[in-house]
């Protein structure tokens, strides 16, 4: 199958009757709430892994909290709703540059914030805003790991979820929201997040019917789960590295 990239360049799904608009940059956007929802920030990922001897460019907060500017000056939400990782670990906030952290404090001053604490960042940020493990707004519940089993209104991220599917002269991986209209897993949104495979036994029985959509350069393209492709089998090493991401 050829993918077809013909769609605007947003997609809109319901979660339990609310009606969801999935951006490209990989957030949603809450209309009924004018809420910005974006999980898995990751910031200062490549400070950390410089840490251990990895280098990478340093440069990864900065293009997040660019991207993140973007759609608050696009959509102007009234609370903007961090599903934890935000930052990628308990002393993260302390090996922001100052330009970046300037940018982070802007941001914060042009909406309410509620920082879901994750797995990487346990502990409240000093930064401004709410703290919370979870949040309820009407039937909609914000979590950051997805609860095993059917839980119907939950919203999280956590997994990372990606796609894979068939494409012009072979295939496409791409970062993609999942859902089943009955809940929804969101995409990685920071620049270094890694992904996994939505058909990934860590997915488990979390879905009814399922449907992936992947983020595109133009656009978001909904794919049904018997239209995904599962990743080839890796190294056990390679396995191992992306276990620890």
């Amino acid at each position: 199958m050829v993918v077809e990239l013909q769609t605007p360049k947003t997609a809109e799904f319901d979660v339990m009757g609310q009606r969801l608009v999935a951006l490209t940059a990989g957030a949603a956007y809450w209309p009924a709430e004018r809420a910005l929802l974006a999980a898995d920030l990751h910031l200062e990922k490549g400070t950390a892994y410089a840490r251990r001897g990895v280098l990478l460019p340093p440069y990864d907060t900065r293009t997040t909290l660019r991207r993140l500017s973007v759609l608050i000056e696009r959509h102007r939400p009234r609370t903007v709703y961090s599903l934890g990782d935000a930052f990628h670990d308990v002393e993260a906030e302390g090996r922001m540059d100052p330009e970046d952290a300037r940018l982070l404090r802007q941001l914060l001053r042009r909406a309410d914030w509620v920082w879901i604490a994750g797995n990487h960042d346990p502990l409240p940020p000093s930064v401004a805003g709410e703290v919370c493990l979870e949040a309820r707004i009407g039937p909609l519940r914000l979590v950051h790991e997805p609860t095993e089993g059917s839980a119907d209104g939950e919203i999280a991220g956590h997994l990372h979820p990606c796609a894979k599917v068939r494409a012009s002269g072979g295939s496409m991986r791409r970062r993609c929201f999942a859902s089943d209209g009955r809940r929804l897993v969101l995409p990685a949104f920071g620049a270094y997040a890694g992904g996994l495979n939505v058909l990934d036994p860590a997915f488990g029985s979390m879905f009814g019917p399922l449907t992936a959509w992947l983020l595109g350069g133009k656009g978001v393209y909904p794919f049904s789960r018997p239209k995904l492709l599962p990743d080839a089998p890796r190294p056990p090493r390679a396995a191992g590295l992306a276990a620890a991401r």
